[in-house]
């Protein structure tokens, strides 16, 4: 009887919350924690790419080869001259541009679904360079399931991509350029 009072209670109570919550407060809530926690470090990490001036978008600098080629930076002696444009250079111009565009529009909540996947993406291939190609050491790597939350890429960039699977698999929240592009397109498709 008393159980059952209890039960009934916490349905009561927590399907409220799910029901006030529901289509707007999640993706809202991880966009502005990625925005509190995340946003500064990869614009910072992006600014380096291109010397810290947006007029180098199109030419990023020898430091934005070492940070995503190092090892073939390394077998040319850090001159990107030596280093074909396609497909290196490609890469490391893409990835300079997506580190600048898909962080700004996760937190604008612009292609949200599109960008947050991306980032994952990005997270995914950062971690794989940072392994591999950077040489981290194993306490940085850390291991899931060990204990240590303060080895910075098992544990962070877990706790990062799962921020970001939540806007990939439940959108951006009513508070996002994408709902308000949904509403006016909605409204345009209402007149034709």
């Amino acid at each position: 009887m008393v159980i059952g009072f209890f039960v009934r209670l916490y349905t009561l109570v927590f399907g409220a919350i799910e029901r006030l919550t529901e289509g707007w407060f999640l993706g809202l809530a991880s966009r502005l924690i990625f925005a509190a926690v995340l946003f500064q470090f990869f614009w910072n990490s992006a600014l380096t790419k291109i010397g810290g001036s947006i007029m180098n978008i199109f030419t990023p600098t020898a430091g934005a080869y070492a940070q995503m080629l190092p090892a073939m930076m390394e077998q040319v002696s850090y001159d990107t001259s030596q280093i074909a444009f396609f497909p290196y250079g490609l890469i490391v111009l893409l990835g300079t541009w997506g580190e600048f565009i898909l962080p700004v529009l996760v937190v604008v909540g612009l292609f949200t679904r599109a960008a947050s996947l991306g980032m994952i993406v990005f997270i995914i291939v950062m971690t794989y360079v940072d392994i591999t190609g950077h040489g981290a050491d194993a306490k940085t790597i850390g291991a899931l399931f060990d204990g240590d939350p303060y080895a910075i890429i098992a544990d962070d960039r877990l706790l990062w991509i799962f921020l970001l699977l939540v806007p990939t698999l439940k959108g951006p929240g009513l508070i996002s350029l994408d709902a308000l592009l949904g509403v006016q397109y909605r409204k345009r498709e209402m007149y034709y």
